[in-house]
């Protein structure tokens, strides 16, 4: 991952269109607000769009850039098509922390690749 991870940049690396107007929705939606209400404002995935499933995804992903064990937490509580979002969130959150970022616990009980 290069540079730092903002939803500003995002917003400005993505496409016009729903999907968008949904990031920058989500980057005026303060870290303060709690997960299920983001959610409301942003979706969960339920309409099984990318403009209902992203922002939300890419917002818990902002809130805890760091640590992939709260983002993924945050994001669950978001409710809706929680493994499309957590997905989106841990991808984004995992490839800037790398395996540092799951807690061994995770690492220990993960299964073999390969």
């Amino acid at each position: 991952v290069r540079g730092e991870f903002t939803l500003e940049a995002v917003a400005d690396r993505t496409p016009e269109g729903p999907v968008r107007d949904g990031v920058r929705r989500a980057a005026g939606t303060p870290f303060t607000t709690e997960p299920w209400r983001a959610a409301d404002l942003l979706g969960n995935g339920q309409r099984i769009r990318a403009d209902d499933t992203v922002p939300f995804a890419l917002w818990t992903a902002a809130r805890h850039p760091g640590d992939l064990e709260a983002a993924l937490w945050a994001t669950a509580e978001g409710f809706g098509d929680v493994d499309t979002t957590c997905a989106i969130t841990g991808g984004v959150v995992g490839a800037a922390t790398g395996t540092a970022g799951a807690p061994e616990e995770w690492l220990r009980r993960r299964e073999p690749l390969g």
